[in-house]
């Protein structure tokens, strides 16, 4: 049976600042800007970075820190075995056999909701094109007008302008309904903001954090000398959507055939006075680390070990866990980065969303 792709739009929440960095520093506004969209200059998070730590992550929920990385490295080769959840995932490479694609693409996280201070407290801006690619409709705002009321349930005022940061902006009318998600909260369906295309860019450009550090002596303790430094962030509280398509084209999925069932047993031993750990695959002494399709009971976690999988999506879903604590992107020891998952969609033929959870 021929197979057929599978698209899940998912929502994310940013805990923290978010910094992804444009790899140097420039003459500007900051000495280290962040990656935006080319054309509209909107901020985003590059699928490449997610990618990279939603592998690594899964990497080590499921015991595989190996199959992490590049895997060029002597001692963190890709094992490259047919039921390992990272290679079949994310595909593999290997000196002798040049390694596999992977069966899954993980796109970049794109604005939806972008937070910004006003008079009346905090309120989430969107725009038309935001909205429509994110697949809640086709909506229409003049150039220098808002939309908000319709679904504020009271928590914005409908009869004066509003602030959004720094610009002052007339109402136009009502938001209508929008079908969001269950998981983004009421506290941000309540205070959505509609504004144009052309005055989204410039709000979210214009309300980035923007941070400044300076590199410390470790002698005096004391600022050095010139190397003060400023760097911008996506700000906490902005809602984002990714789309992850997974897209199977191998014969035989390793979870779907009769009797295999994937099995790791970790052995603990001293090796030139070091205790080291090794982890054996398909090996009878380990327990049922992967679900058997045989047997749906059968528990989600071996001895706390990482969760078992049926599908790639299951291997991603772990590595986006992580990411809610560990974090993507750069200055992660500044306490930035952290990003949760609210809600995750599957995307139809025609493009609409359903099965939201």
């Amino acid at each position: 049976m021929a197979h057929k792709p599978e698209t899940y739009r998912y929502f994310l929440l940013t805990l923290d600042p978010v910094h992804i960095g444009t790899g140097g520093t420039r003459l500007g506004r900051v000495d280290m800007d962040i990656v935006r969209e080319p054309g509209t200059r909107l901020p985003k998070i590059p699928g490449t970075s997610l990618h990279g730590a939603i592998r690594a992550y899964a990497a080590h929920r499921y015991g595989k820190p190996q199959c992490a990385g590049q895997g060029q490295q002597e001692g963190r080769k890709h094992c490259g075995q047919p039921t390992c959840p990272i290679c079949y995932t994310f595909g593999y490479a290997r000196d002798k056999d040049r390694g596999r694609a992977g069966v899954v693409a993980i796109g970049d996280a794109r604005i939806l909701l972008f937070p910004v201070y006003s008079m009346v407290g905090p309120v989430w801006v969107t725009s038309p094109t935001a909205l429509a690619d994110a697949g809640f409709g086709k909506h229409t705002v003049r150039p220098n007008r808002t939309k908000w009321g319709g679904q504020s349930n009271g928590e914005l005022p409908t009869d004066k302008p509003i602030n959004l940061g720094w610009l002052m902006v007339e109402r136009e009318g009502d938001l209508p309904n929008i079908p969001w998600p269950a998981g983004i909260s009421d506290e941000i369906k309540y205070r959505t903001v509609l504004v144009s295309d052309k005055l989204f860019s410039q709000i979210v450009n214009s309300n980035l954090e923007v941070r400044t550090s300076v590199s410390i002596n470790p002698e005096t303790g004391a600022a050095e000398e010139g190397a003060l430094f400023t760097y911008e962030a996506i700000p906490r509280a902005t809602v984002l959507w990714m789309e992850v398509v997974v897209s199977d084209y191998r014969d035989g999925r390793p979870w779907q055939n009769d009797g295999v069932v994937w099995k790791a047993f970790k052995e603990e031993r001293e090796e030139n006075g070091q205790q080291i750990v090794v982890w054996h695959d398909n090996d009878p002494r380990g327990g049922p680390l992967y679900p058997d399709p045989q047997n749906p009971s059968q528990p989600q976690q071996v001895n706390g070990q990482a969760r078992g999988w049926r599908t790639a999506r299951d291997v991603v879903q772990a590595g986006l866990e992580w990411v809610a604590h560990l974090g993507v992107g750069g200055m992660g020891t500044r306490g930035f980065g952290r990003i949760r998952q609210v809600a995750r969609c599957e995307v139809t033929d025609t493009g609409a969303l359903e099965k939201c959870e």
